[in-house]
This record gives structure tokens, sequence and C-alpha cells, in this order.
């Protein structure tokens, strides 16, 4: 059985998830999604302070080659991928006086 955090893979696309569910999310490229997720949980620490939301893309966009987003922005893909990843339990948005910052939700131990 699939693990609720990991997306199912549709034709090579996946279904992103909204925090809130009352909204819907596009479908992203699987490669695409992979890339990004990966740069998102190597950029988003598991414990401190987080990360500033405001520093994500420029994080992803240093991990990801340029040219992984010729048909998207690097900023559209991280936001979507950032949601979904949220929607997800993975990635946890830290209460904070100011600008909002990320937490990646370390994996339980087995």
């Amino acid at each position: 059985m699939r693990h609720p955090a990991e997306p199912e893979d549709l034709d090579g696309a996946v279904q992103c998830l909204h925090p809130d569910p009352a909204k819907s999310a596009p479908m992203l490229d699987r490669r695409l999604y992979d890339l990004t997720r990966a740069a998102i949980l190597d950029a988003v620490p598991t414990n401190g302070s987080g990360l500033l939301t405001a520093s994500l893309r420029t994080e992803v966009a240093r991990r990801v080659p340029a040219q992984a987003y010729a048909t998207v922005s690097v900023g559209w893909c991280t936001t979507l991928v950032r949601l979904d990843l949220q929607a997800r339990g993975l990635l946890l948005r830290v209460p904070t006086e100011g600008m909002p910052r990320l937490l990646r939700r370390p994996r339980p131990r087995r």
C-alpha cells in the first residue's frame, strides 16, 4: 500500500494536493515534481527557526538545473510542490511574527 505522503503516478504526472481541502491543485510532470520535491526537502531544515518561505524559490533554483524549468517558472513550480508537501504533512508552516517559515517534518524512525 502506498504511503499518503508519496504521490501516486498518473501516466507520468502527479496530482498535487492543496493544504486547504476546499481548493484543488493542478497535475505536474513526475520528473519535475521529483526534482523540485527533492530540492525543497534538501533546503528546508528539520529543526531551528526554519527557512523563510520567501527564500525557498532561490534555494530550489540553486539545487535544480535551470533547463528543468523550461516550460514552467521555478517560482510557480516551487509554490505548487511546497503546498503539496504541506498537504501531505511533510512540511510544516512555523507560526512566527513577520515572514512565514517552513520546517521539514522528520521521518519517523522504524
